[in-house]
């Protein structure tokens, strides 16, 4: 039987559909904005696929928001071994990051084979803290650790590819390997500027379904971004998604783009620059395009980084994805995790990618 460390900030991701591209010190701003917490609705989704493998898991846990909830929710009767400073019926708001490095060190002390985790890079740093993989000696005895994918922010390799995942390869694996944490500057970020900072090596599960290190593919974009730009019709409502190949694509529309954020485009014309969910759906007309590239290393076209691309707009676009042959070659297959399985499963399947002026490329999405 095997013993499961169970972590979750309960703040995890909020500021992702409301345009804040982090949660860090934001919880308040996100609140204000209408943020709805999610990740404990993901930590249920990887409680419940590990309840059906390995249903005699035991799971020690914090109190509350913190983990208890969602263990009762998916049908663990968990041992609660801490609570956060605030108390057992703590708010969201209340819960701290030194709840969390308090939780992962009594997880360590009891022994436990796993710390999972829900949050997100953020969190992925507390957690290698709490189990001595900062220290200047790495620990004699890694416990190993894995991330059910929750934040904004998911650069790490210590996460799996869905909550699902996670919750399975906890059940299954069987040997561990080295992941990388990696976490960046959010103010920076939100400014347009990725500032990538390793901080740990850390012992994880060994599974095809855990996902790479963001990186960096090669190759030029503009060839792509040109052929995009000739393909635009008018009247059309463009939903340009963050990252590099999408700011050639808006060059080549002749439109100003908010680098890391999500800007909404019609008839040459920023509608909306650095849009949040709700923005983005005001916005929307009767022909609506949502435009994406993968991300380097991972693959991921939604679930990633772009959280305010929503069920909800998604739903309301045709999809088009764009991306040089050189990260196609390095990625293999495409990922989707909206948080909402009907929609991941309608996603799935084969999808042609815009690779050149005029070519395109038969994709997987899995």
């Amino acid at each position: 039987m095997r013993t499961i460390g169970l972590v979750v900030n309960p703040v995890a991701g909020m500021g992702g559909r409301v345009g804040l591209k982090g949660t860090d010190g934001k919880v308040a701003a996100a609140r204000k904005r209408g943020a709805e917490p999610r990740a404990n609705g993901r930590a249920t989704v990887a409680l419940e696929r590990l309840a059906a493998l390995a249903p005699d898991t035991e799971i020690r846990t914090a109190a509350g928001v913190m983990g208890a909830d969602a263990a009762r929710e998916a049908g663990f009767d968990p041992t609660v071994v801490t609570t956060p400073a605030a108390g057992p019926d703590a708010s969201l708001t209340e819960t701290t990051p030194e709840d969390t490095r308090a939780a992962v060190a009594a997880f360590r002390e009891a022994g436990v084979d796993l710390v999972l985790f829900v949050g997100g890079d953020g969190t992925a740093v507390d957690v290698a803290e709490a189990l001595g993989y900062t220290d200047e000696d790495s620990p004699a005895d890694p416990v190993p650790m894995f991330g059910v994918p929750a934040g904004v922010k998911v650069y790490s390799s210590v996460f799996g590819v869905t909550p699902r995942a996670a919750g399975e390869v906890a059940a299954t694996f069987e040997t561990t390997t080295e992941g990388e944490v990696n976490d960046i500057d959010e103010d920076a970020y939100r400014e347009g500027t990725v500032r990538s900072e390793l901080r740990a090596v850390v012992a994880v599960p060994r599974a095809e379904q855990r996902q790479s290190s963001k990186q960096l593919a090669g190759g030029t974009v503009e060839a792509v971004a040109e052929g995009f730009a000739e393909s635009v019709r008018p009247g059309t409502t463009y939903v340009l998604g963050p990252g590099g190949t999408l700011g050639a694509v808006a060059d080549a529309m002749g439109v100003e783009k908010s680098p890391l954020g999500v800007d909404v485009v019609r008839d040459g014309e920023v509608l909306v620059a650095d849009a949040s969910e709700a923005e983005i759906l005001d916005a929307l007309g009767e022909d609506n395009v949502v435009v994406v590239s993968p991300i380097g290393g991972q693959g991921f076209v939604f679930g990633r980084g772009n959280p305010q691309l929503s069920p909800a707009v998604i739903r309301q676009c045709a999809v088009e994805v764009v991306a040089t042959r050189t990260k196609l070659d390095e990625l293999g297959v495409l990922r989707v995790d909206t948080g909402d399985p009907e929609l991941d499963e309608k996603l799935r399947g084969w999808l042609r990618v815009r690779v050149g002026r005029f070519e395109r490329r038969l994709m997987e999405v899995v």
